[in-house]
């Protein structure tokens, strides 16, 4: 095996064992958060930046998609990063750091979900996000990696990857959206049978 492979083989070593790091108990917390979301009409809003803002996109198509189970209402999920003409006018017309704050204020009610997912926890975009969602009296859930930044003590659950490696930590994040979905859809197969929802 050439250098360059045995890199990419030991990538997903070390992969391998952060996926195994992670610990349960806040996993649990976010999947009551999102069944009581889901059960309460609640909406769920998920943000991040460059590739946490593709991983907010891919969950919130899985939370809304893969997670539906007949017979229930599906969980109500919105990604704001996909809203390129208001990411840009904020950003040019405020200031880059209210683009996911000024979206809150605007959306979000008391009790919906917000996700934040940042691997290092300290865009201030993030930390403003999470600062508006609390004032507002959203319950708030971080995916977050490295030592956990400001978001740490901004959000009520964390899902904290304490990892200096931006791939590794993404690589998990994508992996918790995984997860995460997997586990609503079962809780909910797992529930009595309802009649079909009409479509």
């Amino acid at each position: 095996m050439n250098g360059s492979a045995a890199t990419a083989v030991d990538y997903l070593g070390e992969l391998g064992a952060v996926l195994r790091s992670v610990p349960p108990e806040p996993l649990e917390a976010a999947l009551d958060a999102l069944l009581e979301a889901r059960a309460t009409g609640r909406r769920v809003y998920v943000m991040g930046n460059g590739g946490s803002a593709a991983i907010a996109s891919q969950f919130v198509c899985n939370l809304v998609k893969t997670a539906q189970v007949a017979g229930y209402e599906p969980l109500r999920a919105f990604a704001l990063t996909d809203n390129t003409p208001s990411l840009t006018a904020w950003a040019n017309d405020t200031a880059y750091d209210q683009i996911f704050a000024r979206q809150i204020h605007a959306l979000v009610e008391p009790g919906d979900v917000v996700i934040a997912i940042s691997s290092s926890g300290n865009s201030p975009n993030i930390v403003a996000g999470l600062q508006a969602a609390q004032a507002i009296g959203a319950r708030t859930i971080g995916l977050l990696g490295f030592d956990g930044g400001r978001a740490l003590s901004l959000v009520e659950i964390a899902i904290h990857v304490p990892f200096d490696n931006y791939g590794l930590v993404e690589d998990t994040h994508m992996a918790i959206g995984h997860a995460l979905t997997r586990a609503l859809r079962q809780a909910l197969q797992r529930e009595p049978a309802r009649a079909p929802v009409a479509g």
